[in-house]
């Protein structure tokens, strides 16, 4: 059941809970993205990796780290809370983030430094336990952080409340806009830290900020409206799939066979409403037929549902085409890191004649690009939208993903004409043959696409994070939103099985190659993009079907009218029952 939500005194929830929220998540993602960013510089200078076992520590780290939101979520889902499993996951992040200081700080903990031209010693054996336990820690810490906080807060406006129910949708602007300010000091104050000043301090300060995130966290304990764990989410699916199956035979008849309401069943499954029953995907409707040797009162739940266990399953499956979708998106987005990176390191980069910016920091213009299209839409065009649309939201979530995956497909088709100019100036200044050579061309030739790139997130990645928020079944939106991280997992993988690919297949016989291991200058990088931005356009093709005819999660929804009483016994009788459908 919901704690204290319609209580006598004051209603929990509400903006006054945000500071408490986001105050976690900023620390989270400084403690996160700071060490990330910059994770190959300190296993290579600071442990003396050879920078093969270091890539493959990184990638390993980064893997493990992708999965664990499903962990997490399954654990608030069906047992802890998001509230609980935030805090323990934070306190695990902290116990993670202690660790991987004191190995930077303790000379005992790492090797000697490097003597003059003499080979570097290599972290021991015990010295890299030390580091694999902290990265451990700090990948379940962040498996249990990531996909319950932003849940979590959004479960802080009620949607049955008129005065709150508008403010979900901003919540979820102005959750990305924390984290992207988040993402753009880590990028800049703390790996400036790390760089000049030291690894000690670059990762006790957001040790510390994590400590104190964890202490606010908890000391909002009275204010938030909390939502009970309903029992594991997977197993509720797969006990509809069982019955289903075992009644396949059972013809359905009308819809008074079936099982609609048993309150042993759906008591603390939904808080806001019972889902209704719809005509999708019926062969499932069969595990909610009651026949003779079912118990009505008390059913076998792998034998009879309720048509709103029902409905969960059919409303995640509806879910799949649109998740499948974003994970184009996300592996254009994986290039910054990769070729637009490497693209950045071979044209000039002065900014005046002594300060040159580091290839890595080409993603501020991404984030800050992000910022203030953010804004831009919660102050300008959402204000505007609502005049055409009568949406409090502007536009609809699904028609944001859409503007999101048309940027996109923008960006990476500048990005391929960026290449074309920037093997131009190669060729007209003789060095095409010189991969380590500065080319005179302004690295500023690159901001439209990291640019670009900004844009389209803060209208796909928050378009979609709200989706899966909003279309999930209530008691599985922890589990719903990991499915966002997922996404932009599979994204990555999908980049590096297409660079593994187009490396192998376009491959000639005098050694030429699309994507070449030595002089990207003598490659065809822009194919590669546009191949990209080919299937992009595709993509958006299929979202566009897919989006078309999506169904929306059709809820009944118990509220209480706007009306002006005072006595409690009055608003009793003010409590009416809708349908939203």
């Amino acid at each position: 059941m919901e704690e204290g939500s319609h209580g006598r005194g004051r209603k929990k929830g509400g903006m006054v809970t945000m500071p408490f929220i986001f105050s976690n998540e900023v620390c989270d993602k400084l403690a996160v993205v700071g060490f990330n960013t910059n994770m190959l510089s300190y296993l290579t200078a600071q442990l003396h990796m050879p920078l093969t076992k270091a890539a493959n520590t990184v990638t390993s780290f980064g893997g493990t780290a992708s999965l664990t939101p499903l962990i997490g979520a399954f654990v608030a889902d069906a047992y802890a809370g998001r509230f609980w499993t935030v805090s323990v996951a934070s306190i695990i992040y902290v116990v993670g983030m202690t660790l991987l200081t004191v190995s930077a700080v303790l000379p005992q903990l790492r090797p000697p430094p490097c003597e003059g031209d003499q080979r570097c010693q290599e972290a021991s054996g015990g010295q890299l336990a030390v580091l694999y336990t902290a990265l451990l820690l700090g990948a379940i810490g962040s498996g249990g952080i990531r996909p319950c906080v932003v849940a979590f807060g959004a479960d802080q406006f009620d949607p049955n409340d008129p005065k709150q129910s508008t403010k979900t949708w901003k919540y979820f602007n102005w959750y990305y806009f924390v984290m992207g300010v988040s993402i753009l000091l880590a990028v800049t104050v703390l790996v400036y830290i790390q760089d000049y000043i030291g690894w000690g301090w670059g990762l006790g300060i957001p040790t510390f900020l994590m400590f104190l995130s964890v202490i606010t966290l908890i000391g909002g304990y009275r204010l938030y409206r909390m939502m009970d764990p309903a029992g594991s989410p997977f197993t509720r699916l797969l006990q509809v799939c069982v019955a289903s199956f075992r009644k396949r035979r059972v013809a359905m008849v009308t819809d008074s066979t079936l099982l609609y309401e048993n309150e042993e069943l759906d008591a603390s499954i939904s808080l806001d409403g019972k889902l209704v029953h719809t005509n999708h995907v019926k062969f499932l409707d069969k595990a909610a037929i009651v026949t003779p040797e079912d118990d009505v009162k008390s059913p076998n739940v792998w034998r009879l549902n309720t048509v709103h266990r029902v409905e969960e399953l059919k409303t995640m499956i509806r879910m799949g085409p649109i998740w499948a979708s974003g994970i184009i998106l996300y592996t254009a987005y994986a290039q910054q890191s990769t070729f637009s990176l490497q693209q950045a390191k071979m044209v000039d980069r002065h900014l005046g004649r002594s300060f040159q910016i580091p290839a890595a920091s080409m993603s501020v213009f991404t984030m800050t690009a992000m910022l203030l299209t953010i804004a831009a839409y919660d102050r300008l065009l959402v204000p505007v939208a609502r005049r055409f649309t009568g949406l409090d939201r502007g536009i609809s979530f699904l028609k944001r993903m859409g503007i999101g995956y048309f940027i996109s497909i923008l960006a990476t088709l500048v990005a391929g004409f960026v290449e074309v100019k920037r093997k131009h100036y190669a060729k007209a200044h003789g060095l095409l043959d010189l991969p380590h050579a500065m080319i005179p061309m302004s690295v500023f030739w690159l901001m439209p696409q990291y640019a670009l790139h900004g844009i389209a997130e803060a209208f796909m990645a928050i378009g979609h994070l709200e989706f899966f928020y909003d279309q999930a079944p209530e008691s599985m939106r922890s589990t719903a939103t990991a499915l966002f991280w997922t996404s932009i997992s599979a994204g990555n993988y999908l980049s590096t099985l297409m660079v593994s690919l187009v490396h192998k297949y376009s491959a000639g016989p005098d050694g030429s190659n699309w994507l070449p291991d030595s002089n990207l200058n003598r490659g065809k990088l822009e194919y590669f993009y546009w191949v990209l931005t080919l299937l992009q356009a595709l993509n958006l093709l299929y979202y566009v079907c897919v989006a078309k005819f999506y169904t929306m999660k059709p809820v009944q929804v118990h509220t209480v009218e706007a009306v002006d009483v005072t006595d409690e016994e009055d608003k009793d009788k003010a409590a009416v029952e809708l349908a939203k459908v």
